[in-house]
């Protein structure tokens, strides 16, 4: 049986970008970039800004006290040129670290119907609530990111009955499973790691959406090299992840008319990333910020 280490930091947007890109080169299985909201979150549907705590475990083994220190080495260094906080280390056995991040996630409301909820309470709902119950164990996605909540008010506005919808890197797949509550008859869930996939499907049956949505391992390229259109995507990912897409044709994903969104983007890379984003023909038709931010919603052009 293997106990855990958790390492945290408090930070803001821009330091949670930093400190999640050092974590993921060390941390078991990804990490949880979390809001931490003033207020009860459940009562308030606004989008919120405030700290976020990124968050990340690994194993208590021969290796751990190297990777302690070269998690401290990188964030001190990172520290000189954008302030950040000395990371918090915790030990979490094992019976209790899959189960340690959930006293941090609470009910969320968002947009204007949708409420997030953890799979093990209850919440008082009203009739045109669509209720995600989710249990999003070590995959990203439990609704309290303000990326997440961006995305999941774009699929308020895009999920038709009719229209078929394909979520790129999906981690807990909270945004394919309202997709497919939202209207859509077909969604795919898609992503690189295989935890992500195995909590995706859970949510997916937790939700009973099993007949609309396919959780898939895959990368991009299994659906460029394929004929597989969807009417929409959503890349709720970091600016340099879409970046690193943009050279594999993503556009041809979606029909030609069709919309893509991209989240988990700064507001200081936007610039930066429209102009890339224009030239495979994804041409910008609004955009929405919360605290540090940004999603852009493109659509690709019709030839």
């Amino acid at each position: 049986m293997t106990d855990w280490i958790e390492v945290s930091l408090s930070v803001d947007g821009e330091g949670a970008e930093i400190a999640a890109d050092i974590l993921r080169r060390y941390v078991h299985k990804g990490i949880v970039i979390e809001s931490r909201f003033p207020g009860e979150a459940w009562e308030d549907e606004t989008l919120q800004e405030g700290p976020l705590t990124v968050r990340g475990y690994f194993p208590v083994d021969s290796e751990k006290n190297r990777v302690r220190r070269q998690i401290e080495e990188a964030i001190y260094y990172a520290s000189r040129l954008y302030p950040l906080p000395e990371p918090a280390f915790t030990s979490i056995k094992e019976d209790d670290w899959a189960n340690a991040w959930k006293r941090h996630y609470y009910p969320v409301r968002v947009g204007d119907h949708i409420v997030i909820k953890p799979a093990w309470i209850d919440v008082h709902t009203g009739p045109d609530d669509v209720v995600i119950a989710m249990d999003p164990g070590m995959a990203f996605g439990t609704g309290t990111h303000p990326t997440t909540q961006l995305c999941l008010q774009a699929v308020e506005w895009f999920a038709k009955p009719g229209t078929c919808m394909v979520d790129i890197g999906t981690g807990s797949g909270i945004l394919a499973i309202a997709a497919a509550k939202l209207g859509c008859y077909r969604v795919l869930a898609l992503d690189i790691d295989e935890i992500a996939v195995r909590v995706a499907q859970e949510n997916v049956e937790r939700n009973g959406v099993s007949s609309k949505v396919i959780a898939m391992q895959g990368s991009l390229n299994s659906l460029t090299s394929t004929s597989r259109h969807f009417d929409w995507a959503v890349a709720n990912l970091t600016a340099n992840i879409i970046k690193d897409l943009i050279p594999q044709s993503l556009q041809y994903i979606i029909w030609p008319g069709g919309k893509f969104i991209f989240s988990g983007i700064l507001a200081e890379q936007v610039s930066e990333l429209i102009p890339l984003l224009e030239s495979i023909d994804l041409e910008l038709i609004g955009q929405r910020q919360a605290g540090d931010w940004v999603m852009l919603i493109t659509r690709r052009r019709v030839d």
